[in-house]
């Protein structure tokens, strides 16, 4: 079974007087993972597709081809994926993986079938998948966490202390326009991306997870100077357009993925914004 939602794009001074529900409606994605289901975004924010694949007793495979008026879902898009479940497999154009917590790939534009399926029903794998369009086709590549050296950056004194695994990045592997990767909040840190930023020239999804029951994250959205929130927990998601902060902070540590596409693969091109401009 395959959802997948449209989801159109907005200017800051048409979210001005948004309510929450309004907010809600727009910017989050409450079910990211439903069992034995693909359940899918598609953002008008440089067309992004994210998601996740959650197959348990049978295989799942993404079918777009009249959506995106195309004859196949990759025809001229890429693939980042990375499994935060159960140990699972993909099997790309007829070459069959393990796909243990953690590990990623990148499958590039040209690539016909890609099929997703858990080792065992009652500890399903869980991938997540983000793409978008694509000129040129780059090779797949598998990507472990394991192969990943973090960057380790913020510290305990201001609640940030994290790690930042980039999966598919120059540094790793190359893409057209996707960037994605995993960020893991130490115990005792709340707060990622504070000081936060813009990128005028990208936007960016978030998927919150590893989160207990009753934790919550605050995910901060809108101009600098004209800031809202949306309450998010376990497994949701949430859009950035690019004139807007994305930010977080939880009531636990957490872990996240991020994924962004726009006009550049320039992790460090972004526009800091100072504290005192936040309102």
């Amino acid at each position: 079974m395959q959802n997948m939602e449209t989801r159109y794009t907005h200017s800051p001074e048409n979210i001005r007087h948004y309510s929450t529900e309004q907010l809600r409606d727009e910017f989050l994605v409450e079910k990211v993972f439903e069992p034995g289901t693909i359940t899918l975004t598609y953002t008008h924010n440089d067309r992004m597709i994210f998601g996740g694949v959650a197959p348990t007793k049978e295989p799942l495979e993404i079918v777009l081809s009249k959506e995106l008026g195309v004859d196949y879902f990759l025809e001229r898009r890429e693939l980042g994926v990375i499994n935060i479940g159960g140990p699972g497999f993909i099997e790309i154009d007829g070459k069959k993986e393990e796909m243990k917590k953690q590990d990623g790939y990148y499958i590039g534009k040209e690539t016909r079938q890609v099929i997703f399926s858990s080792q065992d029903a009652d500890n399903p794998a869980k991938f997540y998948v983000s793409s978008v369009p694509a000129h040129h086709k780059y090779p797949n590549v598998k990507i472990s966490i394991d192969q990943i050296k973090p960057m380790e950056t913020g510290e305990p004194l201001t609640l940030n202390e994290r790690k930042i695994y980039q999966y598919i990045h120059p540094n790793v592997c190359e893409s057209c326009q996707l960037q994605m990767g995993y960020t893991i909040l130490e115990p005792g840190s709340s707060w990622n991306t504070m000081p936060c930023h813009t990128h005028e020239r990208r936007m960016e999804a978030y998927v919150y997870f590893d989160m207990e029951q009753d934790t919550r994250i605050f995910h901060m959205m809108g101009k600098p100077d004209e800031t809202k929130h949306l309450v998010m927990k376990n497994e949701q998601a949430a859009i950035s357009p690019s004139w807007s902060i994305h930010s977080g902070v939880g009531t636990s540590n957490y872990s996240f993925i991020w994924a962004m596409c726009g006009e550049n693969i320039t992790y460090t091109d972004m526009d800091m914004v100072p504290m005192d401009q936040l309102k």
